[in-house]
């Protein structure tokens, strides 16, 4: 499929498959006018790099963990493992500094509602 199917049936733009593809998340094959052709499974792909990218991975780090997935073995099976036990933790501490924010916010709804009441 053309890089503009692609694109509206993974729900991104013609643009990010392009960064994917600068990134090396995503893989092509050209034609002799040099567009890009890609498989039916790259819509999986997109999809999946979409969601580690919304969990708040770099593609550095998708990077890192996407052998796992495209050739398991248990050396890349360990590699990945490390890689996301350290952004699992990462994730962590950004959730504890959001809840962290909320909680603030509350008080800070609190002391307004208080003050509203007064008004």
């Amino acid at each position: 499929m053309r890089i503009g199917e692609l694109a509206e049936r993974a729900g991104v733009s013609v643009r990010s498959l392009r960064y994917y593809e600068e990134q090396g998340l995503l893989q092509s094959e050209r034609s002799a006018s040099g567009q890009r052709h890609y498989p039916e499974e790259a819509v999986d792909r997109v999809v999946f790099v979409q969601r580690l990218y919304a969990g708040g991975l770099s593609s550095r780090t998708i990077l890192e963990v996407l052998p796992c997935v495209d050739n398991p073995s248990a050396d890349s099976a360990d590699a990945a493992f490390d890689r996301m036990l350290v952004e699992r933790a990462r994730l962590d501490d950004h959730i504890k500094d959001l809840l962290r924010t909320r909680d603030a916010l509350d008080e800070l709804i609190e002391l307004n509602r208080g003050f509203r009441a007064t008004v």
